[in-house]
């Protein structure tokens, strides 16, 4: 049984705005029923790379056990980073790209690394605001998530642990 996990993010004002993510986990069980899960969250200063991260890492923190996962995000820096091998010279170099810049972002790296561990993960570019239904949803969820008031948005990544808690699995 696979499970795929659908991903966005979305940040106002880029980098100095509020942003979110939003990610739709689906796992069909054997008796062919459709399991979803969807995430989100909102942040009071982040960046559209920080929130497409978020949403993988989230993603997969919300699984309970180890499965095959086909990631789908419409971040091509975060889908070529894995398919590209990017993030394999990213560690060979000590997070630094090829032309001499420090990686962005590496704490979320990082902490995406340690959330695939227990899993198989593949990635799946989707073209955005391109009429995929989850893709669509998933920007919803993100943008609803980052247009709250800053009250109930949240400081800064909290990595320590999700805020969503886990999925249960029909298997």
């Amino acid at each position: 049984m696979r499970v795929m996990i659908f991903t966005d993010g979305a940040a106002r004002g880029n980098p100095e705005g509020p942003g979110g993510y939003g990610a739709i986990l689906q796992v069909v069980s054997a008796d062919g029923t459709l399991h979803e899960k969807e995430l989100s969250c909102g942040y009071k200063k982040t960046t559209n790379n920080r929130m497409e991260l978020m949403a993988a890492i989230r993603g997969l923190e919300a699984l309970n056990k180890p499965c095959q996962v086909t990631l789908y995000s419409d971040s091509k820096y975060l889908v070529d980073a894995f398919n590209q091998r990017w993030i394999d010279n990213w560690l060979k170099k000590g997070w630094v790209k090829s032309d001499k810049k420090p990686v962005k972002n590496v704490d979320l790296w990082k902490a995406l690394l340690k959330a695939m561990e227990p899993h198989q993960v593949s990635f799946v570019w989707v073209k955005g605001h391109d009429g995929h239904p989850e893709n669509e949803r998933c920007d919803v969820l993100a943008t609803t998530a980052a247009d709250q008031p800053e009250e109930f948005l949240i400081d800064d990544v909290e990595l320590t642990s999700g805020e969503s808690g886990q999925m249960k699995l029909p298997f």
